[in-house]
């Protein structure tokens, strides 16, 4: 399959040395001046460290994240749940600070701190007043760079852990989309589950955490971004005042690429998985893979995705809630890696609807393979992306999201002018074509719900 690539920005535009080594000062370089949001600035330090800031003059308040280049897919089998398992100890305490500390002094000036893991990087962050943004970058880099991981905290946290994969376990809605990722991946670490298993978080040691912490955790793949009331020559240097002294404070380096696409990652041909549980309601997947995050006809499939069942007025969501009430959610999405995809569609119903719900899914996304969508519901796929993508840039979390996924995921920060062009240069033939590639591929299927193993043989 043929793919178009936008390639990242060249080395001397992200400010380090030509010859391969790091650079010897801060390289700054604005990278837009947004009409819809305010002017965004990157500097990349000696350390291979990146600070991404967007200023937002007309806000009061700032949003400030630490991401890490590190997921759950960088984790070898054993070492399962490792990112997630060091997400937790990062807050229990630093040289500095005790684990009472970092949420004390955050939530006394009425901010709020959290972390979350995903497949592939990690993310720390914290909104405060702008007035307080000196305390969050001060509080957060402590965290990140300079926790002490203490065995004592490695052991509570562990029970914690162990107590939030069971509760996992009792959510089938949350639980079917692990289970539609193995089915696909297999025992790829994009098909395990980010938290770990029991199996693996029990043994874990602190020895292999506080590895996991040094070796990957380092300059080059961390980003710090941040947007709202801010100016970003002061945000730099208190960075760099957190981080002197630290593990963080290293010689010259040259920032990570964004994660390699390399060969498409292996995926099962078609597989059927059942999670026998008693419950009131059935929850069923069918979906197949799709495309990596890099493809051009990413933008293309974010139109056909709102089609199909990405609203109220989807295609998924008519046929089977409001003609049938079948099921009382059901919608389809699109899931983006650096080497691969999955595009599927889920539904929550009574288990003795399962296969009405099953067979109109399948009739539906063989008719869109077939004929295709219309001239009508491509401009109301391509309004829905360009809205929400929009409305979603209204809050400073969202905005410095923007920033660090754009560094981390794909090299460059794509500004809302040219993005909402490239979705209204979606043309109808270019999603039809996807339509009939991506649904005629084989399915696969995973369903939690009271059903025995042979039930969808």
């Amino acid at each position: 399959m043929s793919r178009t690539r936008r390639s990242s920005y060249p080395a001397a535009r992200r400010g380090v040395a030509s010859s391969g080594g790091g650079a010897t000062r801060a390289v700054t370089r604005t990278l837009s001046e947004d009409p819809l949001g305010g002017t965004a600035r990157r500097t990349v330090l000696p350390s291979g460290l990146r600070v991404l800031t967007e200023a937002i003059p007309a806000m009061r308040s700032v949003s400030f994240g630490v991401w890490v280049a590190v997921g759950s897919r960088d984790e070898t089998g054993p070492q399962a749940g490792a990112a997630h398992f060091l997400e937790h100890l990062l807050f229990k305490g630093t040289r500095k600070r005790t684990a009472l500390d970092i949420s004390a002094e955050i939530e006394a000036v009425g901010g709020e701190t959290n972390a979350f893991t995903t497949k592939e990087y990690t993310c720390y962050y914290a909104r405060v007043l702008d007035e307080d943004l000196p305390l969050a970058i001060d509080v957060m880099c402590d965290l990140v760079a300079d926790s002490v991981l203490d065995p004592a905290d490695v052991e509570t946290e562990r029970g914690v852990i162990l107590e939030e994969i069971a509760m996992h376990d009792d959510e089938p809605g949350d639980e079917v989309h692990d289970l539609f990722a193995r089915a696909v991946y297999g025992d790829h670490p994009l098909g395990r589950l980010i938290s770990g298993t029991e199996e693996t978080v029990t043994p874990m040691s602190r020895r292999q955490i506080q590895s996991f912490y040094r070796r990957r955790y380092t300059p080059p793949q961390i980003v710090i971004a941040a947007a709202g009331n801010l100016d970003h020559a002061a945000v730099v240097k208190l960075v760099r005042q957190a981080l002197r002294g630290t593990p963080l404070d290293t010689g010259p380096a040259v920032p990570a690429e964004h994660r390699p696409a390399g060969p498409a990652v292996r995926t099962r041909p078609t597989a059927t998985l059942v999670e026998p549980k008693e419950s009131e309601q059935a929850h069923v997947i069918l979906g197949c893979p799709g495309i990596d995050r890099l493809d051009e006809r990413r933008f293309a499939l974010g139109v056909l995705n709102n089609v199909l069942g990405g609203g109220m007025s989807s295609r998924l969501f008519q046929e089977i809630r409001e003609r049938r009430g079948l099921a009382y959610s059901v919608y389809s999405y699109a899931s983006q890696y650096a080497d691969s995809g999955l595009f599927a569609v889920y539904a929550g119903c009574a288990p003795g609807k399962v296969d009405e719900v099953l067979e109109l899914t399948r009739a539906e996304l063989a008719k869109v393979a077939a004929g295709g969508i219309t001239e009508a519901e491509l401009a109301r796929g391509k309004g829905m992306s360009k809205g929400s993508f929009v409305l979603g840039l209204e809050d400073t979390g969202s905005r410095m999201s923007r920033l660090a996924k754009g560094e981390l995921l794909y090299g460059n920060l794509m500004p809302v002018d040219e993005l909402l062009a490239r979705v209204d240069a979606v043309t109808l033939d270019e999603v039809n074509k996807l339509a009939a590639e991506l649904l005629g591929r084989p399915m696969s299927l995973a369903v939690v719900g009271p059903f025995d193993e042979s039930a969808f043989a």
